[in-house]
């Protein structure tokens, strides 16, 4: 007689987005990972997925969190609030930015006090993006290489002069930090501004008393971006360094990187989920919510956007969530606001609204687009797909069924966001991080801090102290300390 093996967790009946598409198929799940796709499994518990998409939970590979205030931005979005806001919006795995914490992580011991303040504080999994800065080559890079980080970030753009705040870098620093970033395998991404003319024309532009969001808007034209993105991409070829521009948001800036393919060049092409729902048309109604930069464009830039992300020219969408107490959007002066979109917890549900059930977008592309290409960009290797041998992390999403946002139903931990207020299409039930419910409709988002962090390790580093990491740091890669 044969015995089914009977597993912990069966999802059955749901229109699972596989690799080829959307297929009728129950899926079958053991100690948090995918042993079977088929029919009929035997199960210790079962989620009938009757009527909703069965969709790989989003990475999200742009979130700015603060789970280390530093004293002055205790107030910002830290783990709990923005790994809750992840799981009740269907992304369970998110990629940390080095920036707004404080101190910013810009090396192996500050990485480190994230990881320690992240310690049982995730409600989803994260991973970590090192920060490069004016003077952080000097092994720097090395040691956030052997803690885990799956990536880095540089920006050429911006002001900073807060004590171990994120510092901008110039040329220089960027085509150095490429030799060194090439070497541990990891992608370099980018911010892709031209700094010296978006801060000059601000400045023309607050003296003259032009301070509305029109006029920030035109304090940071697509030229400024398009420049910067030739320049970094000329870098690129130079090094052979792996590159992802962050928040493109010109059809432009898209057209420079679809050439740069084309050329040879390793680059991949980020849109955030606010360019494509936004326009300039409407920003000054709304108002410093919708500041972030680049800014949002107008909109014959959203509908070129739109038709490069189906004709497969952007390879995902992100949130770029970066929220700050209410107060310091509350302005009358946008160039004096907080810079940040609040976007983390609706990802999901408007992409699909707006893509798939508006726009006809395939489920196939949708499900790379939020999770797979991502993951296979950061070289996370066990997320972002419905296949065997992967994370069971899944969002349930339940198709033509509107709601309206409301503040009330956030969870950042300062409840303003542009999309309050909105009507969206879909919404997602439940979501699903290795096996285990991190939200539903029913229950919410669950008390309990089952989140991990991912560290992608290219060398034999697991698991060193800080102290022999810096031992061997000058070793392995020939990188010396001067």
């Amino acid at each position: 007689m044969v015995h089914q093996m009977i597993h912990d967790l069966a999802i059955t009946n749901g229109l699972a987005i596989l690799e080829n598409g959307g297929k009728h198929i129950d899926i079958a799940v053991d100690n948090g990972v995918i042993t079977q796709l088929g029919r009929q499994f035997n199960a210790r518990k079962v989620i009938d997925a009757t009527g909703l998409i069965v969709s790989p939970g989003m990475v999200d590979a742009h979130v700015h969190l603060t789970g280390i205030g530093g004293g002055l931005r205790d107030n910002f979005e830290g783990y709990q609030t923005g790994t809750s806001a992840g799981a009740k919006g269907g992304v369970t795995t998110l990629i940390e930015m080095p920036m707004n914490q404080l101190p910013a992580t810009i090396n192996g011991r500050t990485l480190l006090q994230k990881y320690n303040a992240g310690q049982n504080n995730l409600k989803v999994d994260v991973a970590s993006l090192g920060g490069i800065v004016p003077g952080n080559l000097n092994g720097e890079i090395q040691e956030m290489n052997c803690q885990g980080v799956c990536g880095y970030f540089i920006a050429t753009c911006g002001h900073r002069c807060m004590k171990a705040d994120f510092t901008n870098s110039d040329d220089h620093t960027l085509l150095e930090a490429m030799k060194q970033v090439k070497k541990t395998g990891k992608v370099l991404t980018i911010h892709a501004e031209n700094e010296a003319i978006t801060q000059m024309l601000a400045e023309r532009s607050e003296a003259s008393g032009q301070l509305s969001m029109a006029d920030f808007v035109a304090s940071r034209p697509v030229f400024a971006e398009v420049e910067e993105i030739r320049r970094v991409l000329s870098m690129a070829k130079e090094t052979g360094c792996r590159i992802s521009i962050t928040h493109v948001s010109s059809i432009e800036g898209v057209d420079e990187i679809t050439k740069a393919k084309a050329d040879g060049i390793d680059v991949t092409c980020e849109v955030c989920v606010h360019y494509l729902y936004f326009s300039k048309e409407e920003a000054d109604r709304i108002g410093p919510l919708l500041k972030c930069a680049p800014p949002i464009r107008e909109k014959r830039q959203q509908t070129g956007l739109w038709q490069r992300l189906r004709d497969g020219k952007i390879d995902y969408v992100a949130s770029d969530h970066s929220t700050c107490p209410p107060r310091l959007k509350a302005v009358k002066n946008v160039f004096q606001a907080w810079g940040g979109v609040a976007g983390l917890q609706n990802n999901v549900d408007i992409m699909f609204d707006e893509a798939v059930q508006k726009r006809k977008m395939t489920l196939k592309q949708f499900a790379r687009l939020v999770a797979s290409n991502p993951a296979d960009r950061f070289g996370l290797s066990k997320k972002g797909r419905i296949s065997v041998g992967k994370d069971a992390d899944f969002v349930l999403i339940k198709p033509n069924t509107s709601y309206i946002l409301k503040a009330d139903q956030l969870e950042y931990r300062n409840k303003i966001s542009p999309y309050v207020g909105r009507s969206i299409g879909a919404k997602i039930t439940q979501t699903i991080l290795r096996g285990r419910t991190v939200y539903s409709e029913q229950g919410g988002v669950t008390t309990a801090f089952q989140g991990q962090f991912v560290k992608k390790f290219n060398q034999n580093h697991h698991n060193w102290t800080f102290k022999q990491l810096c031992d061997k740091r000058d070793t392995i890669f020939g990188q010396s300390k001067q």
